[in-house]
C-alpha cells in the first residue's frame, strides 16, 4: 500500500544494535597491561639447535625442478566469469513500424500490474511471464517485502514507519532487480496494489526505480470478485472484507486517468493474459502519458 512521502527511513545504528553488536575494540587492542607487563616488541623465537658435534647427518637433497606440463585447453563447456551488463533506467520501447503491429509476447517489455487486493494480479503475472516467447521475470511487491522474516513489519497490524520503511525498501530492490533483469534482455512484469491518489509514492516511485520505459496496466475487477478471491487468501495476505473494499473503491480512481485498464470480472487468468498482451501492443505503439 502506498503512503505519504517522507516518512522516515529506519534510524541509524544505535549501541548495541546492528551490525556491529558484539565486537568491542577490547577484542583487538587489549588495556592496560598489569604493572610490570613487558610492552615492547614479542620476543624473537631462537633458531634451531645445530648438530651435535661429531654428528653426521645425511646430505640435503637437491630440490627437483617443478616438471613442465603443456597447458591443458579448455574444455568448450566450461563455465567462466560471464561479464554482465550493468543495468540502468529502462528507456521506452521502440514503437513498430506503421506498416505492422507490435508483437508483445516477442519484445522485452517491463510491465507493470496494478490492481486492488483480489485482482489477481499475482495469477496473471506468473501466467503472462510462463507463456512468453522471450525470457521473462515476475517480481511480486509483496513476496519481496516478505524476504523479511524477523522482524517483518506487517502493515496489517499498522501502518508505521517500520512498515513504510520496508516498503519502499522492498520497491527499491524490486526497481533494482528490474533493470538488472531488462539489462540482460530478460522482461519484467511487476505487481503492486498502487494508488491513483498518492501518485508521487506510487506510480512516481516506480517510475524513478525502474524508468519511463516501464508500462503499467490496471486490472479492477468488481468489488464482489475481489471480495470472493479475498476470502480463498490465508496468512497475511487476507484482508478484511472493509480494507478490501476500502482498497477498491480508492482504486476507482484509474478510471480517467488515462492507464489502460481491464477489467476482468468475467475472465479467467488465460483469457486476462491474452487481453494483457493486447492491451500492451497498444501501449507499445502509443505509449500511456503517466
Amino acid at each position: 500500500m502506498q503512503h505519504a512521502v517522507g516518512s522516515p527511513l529506519p534510524p541509524p545504528h544505535q549501541p548495541g544494535h546492528g551490525p556491529a553488536t558484539g565486537w568491542s575494540p577490547a577484542a583487538h587492542h587489549p588495556g592496560p597491561h598489569p604493572p610490570g607487563a613487558h610492552q615492547g616488541p614479542a620476543p624473537v623465537p631462537p633458531p634451531p639447535p645445530s648438530p651435535a658435534p661429531g654428528f653426521t647427518g645425511a646430505p640435503s637433497a637437491p630440490v627437483p625442478p617443478t616438471p613442465q606440463h603443456a597447458p591443458v585447453p579448455s574444455a568448450p563447456d566450461t563455465t567462466g566469469h560471464v561479464p554482465l551488463p550493468p543495468g540502468g533506467p529502462v528507456a521506452m520501447p521502440s514503437a513498430p513500424p506503421a506498416t505492422s503491429a507490435a508483437d508483445p509476447a516477442a519484445t522485452t517489455l517491463a510491465v507493470l500490474l496494478i490492481g486492488p487486493a483480489g485482482a489477481g494480479k499475482t495469477s496473471v503475472a506468473k501466467y503472462w511471464a510462463d507463456h512468453r516467447r522471450v525470457p521473462t521475470a515476475h517480481i511480486s511487491l509483496d513476496d519481496v517485502r516478505e524476504w523479511v522474516r524477523s522482524g517483518f513489519a506487517d502493515p496489517q497490524s499498522g501502518w508505521n514507519d517500520h512498515s513504510e520503511a520496508q516498503y519502499r525498501l522492498a520497491r527499491r530492490t524490486c526497481g533494482f532487480a528490474a533493470r538488472n533483469f531488462l539489462a540482460n534482455g530478460i522482461s519484467c512484469i511487476l505487481d503492486d496494489a498502487v494508488f491513483p491518489d498518492r501518485p508521487v509514492v506510487g506510480l512516481g516511485g516506480w517510475k524513478r526505480h525502474v524508468g519511463p520505459g516501464l508500462l503499467p496496466v490496471v486490472l479492477l475487477p468488481g468489488l464482489e470478485i475481489v471480495l470472493e478471491r479475498n476470502a480463498e487468501r490465508t496468512g497475511n495476505r487476507r484482508l478484511t472484507d472493509e480494507e478490501v473494499a476500502r482498497i477498491h473503491g480508492r482504486m476507482a480512481g484509474w478510471y480517467g486517468s488515462g492507464l489502460p485498464i481491464i477489467d476482468n470480472s468475467q475472465l479467467d487468468v488465460p483469457q486476462t493474459a491474452q487481453v494483457l498482451d493486447d492491451v500492451l501492443a497498444r501501449s507499445i505503439a502509443s505509449p500511456p502519458n503517466w
